[in-house]
């Protein structure tokens, strides 16, 4: 059966602070070496799905320099599917994407390109491995018209996800998306494969509601399954993460460090694909301590420096005796002698000053410190747990050396000056 994947990209992820200030959610790294997207475009590869087509809006310039041609994901291909990306253009009917399904639908003369007959569709920002192919056998094996991957979440969770009801066959019954009071667990995955035809209907049926808000979660799904055609849940049971906060973005990397790792990044049957830069192996100097941490390649950590149970990203430099706990630092972030970063999180090429702390461990309650892209902390300053400095803050724009918990520091020079 010919199936297109559709990765809705677009997302602004306003929640993840200053990580997407610059870039869009499915671009911003995780794990080191990787971006989100990463998961689920590998995914697509390694279940034999090589016609991909990505549909983005919000800051797209880093997630298409990543992408480029596909060819980490072995997608630069010309005649037998491949990677295609799609934003928004201006016509008469169309304009900025106004939803998931509007998304979709202002796109559909391209994903119909060529008669697909099922239409498997992905968001970019979630993290996981999952065979989409046994899910197109467990399609086909029912006959369905939609079938939704499902996961099971707690009860404190359920109102996060459109919570559907199965009966004894998997077939979905109800769904409500985001209730109040949920009443079950099984949740959306996000995860749609539909026949064609399907997709076609509701997705014009829905085009001309003006009421509709054009989401696949609150209009496209409740209405087909109000409509009785075959919609089935196919059940995951494997980790999955929606890391569309700051707390879970943090959390899922932590993650890896456990023993056993939640998600195992060196299962070789499942390889998560990326487009890796050329750096040096890293070069961990004598006297210093590294424990429980993903150190990428090009790091250097110098002399009498700390680094535990944290990840580093290909660049990153830590300079004699500064300690770095629980943190992620993006690429090339250097961390001076001295400083301390504890439960943090540091964008790209952030620079933080001697003897400067960004975060600091707070028992029982987990407050994330965040560092923009292009930022420095001056030597000596403190930005407490739950701080949060913007995009290229320098010095001068510090009033004190002191951030506190929940204050959001942004440069005071105008964009022509950055």
């Amino acid at each position: 059966m010919k199936t297109r994947a559709v990765i809705l990209a677009g997302g602004e992820g306003t929640r993840l602070g200053v990580l997407t200030a610059k870039r869009t959610k499915p671009a911003v790294t995780f794990a080191g070496k990787y971006r989100i997207i990463d998961f689920t475009l590998s995914n697509c590869v390694n279940s034999n799905i090589f016609d991909v087509m990505i549909i983005a809006q919000y800051r797209p310039h880093s997630l298409i320099e990543h992408l480029g041609a596909g060819g980490p994901w072995d997608l630069n291909r010309d005649f037998t599917g491949g990677i295609r990306i799609y934003t928004p253009y201006k016509a008469p009917t169309s304009g900025w994407f106004n939803g998931t399904a509007d998304a979709v639908q202002q796109n559909f003369s391209f994903i119909k390109h060529n008669n697909p007959e099922t239409v498997l569709i992905l968001s970019g920002d979630h993290v996981y491995t999952m065979d989409y192919e046994a899910m197109l056998r467990f399609h086909m094996e029912k006959e369905a018209d939609l079938t939704i991957a499902t996961i099971q979440v707690t009860r404190e969770d359920a109102s996060r996800f459109g919570i559907m009801q199965i009966d004894d066959e998997q077939r979905i019954t109800s769904f409500d998306e985001k209730p109040k009071y949920p009443d079950g667990t099984n949740a959306n995955m996000g995860v749609y494969l539909f026949n064609t035809n399907i997709l076609n209907d509701a997705l014009w049926e829905d085009h001309l509601d003006e009421n509709s808000s054009h989401d696949f979660g609150k209009d496209i799904l409740p209405k087909l399954i109000e409509s009785k055609f075959n919609i089935y849940a196919y059940p995951y049971n494997g980790y999955w993460v929606d890391v569309g906060t700051i707390n879970s973005y943090w959390q899922a990397q932590m993650d890896l460090l456990n023993h056993p790792p939640a998600l195992n990044l060196h299962d070789r049957s499942w390889i998560i694909h990326t487009r890796t830069e050329e750096r040096p192996p890293a070069y961990i100097e004598n006297n210093a301590e590294v424990s429980n941490s993903l150190i990428s390649d090009g790091c250097i950590i110098e002399d009498g420096a700390k680094v535990i149970h944290s990840i580093l990203s290909p660049g990153v430099r830590v300079k004699s005796n500064a300690v770095i706990r629980d943190a992620i630092i993006l690429t090339d972030g250097v961390i001076n002698q001295g400083a301390i970063v504890e439960r943090a999180i540091l964008d790209k090429k952030v620079i933080v000053s001697e003897k400067a702390r960004v975060g600091s461990m707070i028992k029982n309650k987990l407050l994330i410190s965040m560092v923009g892209k292009g930022s420095v902390i001056p030597d000596g300053a403190t930005i407490e747990a739950g701080a949060m400095i913007g995009t290229d803050v320098n010095p001068f724009d510090f009033a004190t050396n002191i951030i506190q918990s929940g204050e959001l520091l942004e440069t005071k020079r105008q964009p022509n000056e950055l």
